[in-house]
């Protein structure tokens, strides 16, 4: 393992081990002892990672309470308060966030469907715009305070910094500030389309965070809720089994993927 101070390859591996039980080295070259998970941002916390990533992922994939996933893993022997779960998920969702988006850069399609939906954040109601491919594969996500010009321009400039490049045409209804904001944010050149019946399948896809922000009864900062609803949306996504429209993939294969890509993911963090 390379030194993460002065990334020396002639580390030696101790016998000793840390309480969590991580392989410590030591090297030569500076002198420093260090772990397996120095220089990660797991190096302080007192749980092992994979309980920790574990219990972020839960947070985000299924409909759970701080103090659901927190009593889950009482049952398996691992004793931390809600407060612990939304301190991880405040500081590993984002990293979630940000690893997923770069792994899917360049793969959206050249066809974007482009609505928003609204939460309730501080007592206050926001605007979650989102934008999904032809297949259904998600585009981007972004959490605004408001429903306007600067909002949608803001989105579209995000969106097209996320994937990598601009789409032929973009599908959305009939708000006014939509028109604009793709003229100056993407140019003339991209077709502007607003049918409420092909519009109806990004309608549907809003049912994923509706769903999941409905029991959670709304959410303390607008912080908060746009990191949550972006991190939800990046893993759903990643998750997702099917990759195009009409793909019939049987339940055995639903749950190979299903593990297969949560492990990856796990590695990858």
């Amino acid at each position: 393992m390379n030194c993460p101070h002065c990334a020396a390859t002639s580390t030696r591996e101790r016998t000793k081990k840390t309480k969590l039980g991580y392989a410590t080295f030591f090297c030569p070259n500076c002198q420093h002892i260090f772990n397996e998970r120095t220089g990660t941002p797991f190096n302080s916390l007192e749980f092992p990672t994979d309980v920790v990533l574990l219990a972020v992922l839960w947070r985000l994939r299924y409909k759970l309470s701080l103090c659901d996933v927190a009593e889950m893993f009482l049952a398996r022997g691992f004793t931390f308060t809600h407060e612990t779960v939304r301190e991880w998920e405040a500081r590993f969702a984002p990293l979630i966030t940000k690893q997923l988006r770069a792994k899917r850069r360049g793969q959206a399609g050249t066809s974007w469907y482009v609505d928003e939906t609204y939460l309730k954040a501080h007592g206050k109601w926001c605007y979650v715009y989102r934008a999904i491919g032809h297949d259904g594969n998600l585009v981007d996500s972004m959490l605004s305070e408001k429903r306007n010009m600067a909002a949608a321009k803001r989105f579209f400039q995000q969106a097209v910094a996320v994937v990598g490049f601009v789409p032929d045409q973009v599908t959305t209804d009939g708000h006014t500030s939509y028109p604009r904001a793709i003229h100056e944010t993407m140019g003339h050149d991209v077709l502007h389309r607003t049918n409420k019946y092909l519009h109806n399948r990004l309608e549907q896809d809003h049912r994923g965070i509706k769903q999941r922000y409905y029991p959670m009864r709304g959410f303390g900062t607008v912080e908060a809720a746009a990191r949550f609803c972006c991190a939800f949306d990046e893993l759903r996504n990643y998750l997702r089994p099917r990759r195009t429209t009409g793909e019939v993939v049987s339940l055995l294969k639903q749950r190979q993927v299903f593990l297969q890509r949560l492990g990856a993911l796990q590695t990858l963090l």
